[in-house]
């Protein structure tokens, strides 16, 4: 009988003489053929080969202001909708950068609600569900939640805030369900380098408190924050990004208090890069012990009932992150895309680096440019 003894052996056969096959009956002997050689038999092979993708030698992560969804902005998106809220128009302009790099960060200051609303803006914000989708659809992959507006809606209003994210397929921290979530770290595996993420505020609006649920949403504190960016190494971070929610409105130059917190932060190794936010105008980037601090990147998308001008700009702040000779992850380039809400009508949010050459262009960079450098920083040029 012919068998077949593995990929690399060669199948022998041979003729034989039939038995009987009836009782006193027989064939006479058939003389058998001479075998095929046999090949050895393989003691070793080749090892399959390794088809683990290898870690990138670098990776880009850009950031935005903050997104603050103000009626105006639901009208527009509403229009754009044809009766149906639809953002996507709207952040189309800044899709290219923000899908450009390997991870994309954004800050939701506003609780998001149910689809059937009612929404509402300032004070307590209530945001349309939709914008998720919206911020999902542009390219962002994590969201920081911590803000003076996250408990607008209380214990509720985080639940549907996170469900939006969550249904968006957006990651999410700075706020939380339960003690048990608040106490998993964050973290974004990008090809075998993993980034951790925290969100912090430095205070809540009026009338809310996380008396007894202090899970619902992270407060700043320098502790509370080396707290769990060492908790984000220990779970495996390469890098640990710290979102905070600081600073003085409308003030372009960072606090004392900031500035302290900045270089308590940056000078322990847990903390990689700190990111922004809550001023809604344009503030520093600073490099502190070899680290990088963006004081505040401004307004992503926000549509204030007073415009002034320096509320309507933003920038997308973008790191390369590299190894150094100790082989840490390091930031080895640092650059920015400045932004502009262009109030329309329609309401659009622009890559003031695509305008066509102008006064308005030329204004704009000047001013966000001369802000951002006000502390020392060396960039490449924006674009």
């Amino acid at each position: 009988m012919c068998g077949v003894l593995g990929h690399r052996r060669r199948c022998v056969s041979l003729v034989v003489g039939c038995l009987l096959v009836l009782a006193g009956c027989a064939q006479p002997a058939v003389a058998p053929t001479a075998p095929s050689p046999e090949l050895p038999e393989l003691t070793t092979r080749e090892p399959l080969p390794n088809w683990t993708p290898a870690k990138p030698a670098t990776f880009t992560l850009v950031a935005s202001g903050d997104v603050l969804i103000h009626p105006a902005l639901t009208e527009q998106a509403v229009a754009d909708g044809n009766g149906r809220r639809d953002y996507r128009p709207i952040l189309a302009g800044v899709k290219s950068v923000v899908q450009g790099a390997d991870l994309a960060i954004c800050h939701l200051e506003t609780p998001l609600g149910d689809a059937a609303g009612p929404f509402a803006g300032y004070p307590a914000f209530n945001a349309p569900p939709e914008i998720a989708t919206a911020l999902a659809d542009t390219g962002y992959d994590l969201c920081s939640t911590a803000s003076n507006h996250t408990l607008d809606r209380g214990p509720a209003g985080v639940d549907s805030t996170l469900d939006a994210l969550d249904a968006a397929g957006i990651r999410h921290t700075g706020s939380a369900r339960s003690a048990e979530d608040a106490s998993t770290p964050t973290i974004v595996d990008l090809n075998g380098v993993r980034v951790g993420h925290v969100s912090f505020t430095f205070a809540l609006n009026g009338g809310t408190s996380v008396a007894g649920t202090p899970w619902l949403v992270n407060l700043l504190s320098v502790d509370g924050v080396l707290q769990a960016a060492r908790a984000a190494k220990a779970a495996g971070a390469d890098v640990v990004v710290v979102s905070l929610h600081w600073g003085v409105e409308y003030q372009s130059q960072p606090s004392a208090a900031q500035q302290a917190i900045a270089r308590q932060l940056l000078a322990d190794p847990a903390v990689d890069l700190i990111i922004g936010h809550h001023a809604h105008v344009v503030q520093p980037f600073e490099q502190i012990a070899g680290k990088w601090v963006a004081y505040g990147l401004g307004n992503h998308l926000a549509r204030h009932s007073e415009p002034r001008g320096t509320t309507e700009e933003g920038v997308i702040a973008r790191f390369r992150f590299g190894k150094n000779q100790a082989g840490q992850w390091v930031v080895d380039r640092a650059d920015y895309v400045p932004t502009l809400v262009d109030l329309g009508p329609p309401i659009r949010l622009l890559d003031v680096t695509s305008l066509p050459d102008g006064a308005r262009k030329e204004a704009v960079e000047r001013r966000v440019g001369e802000i951002i450098r006000s502390r020392g920083a060396v960039l490449v040029p924006p674009g």
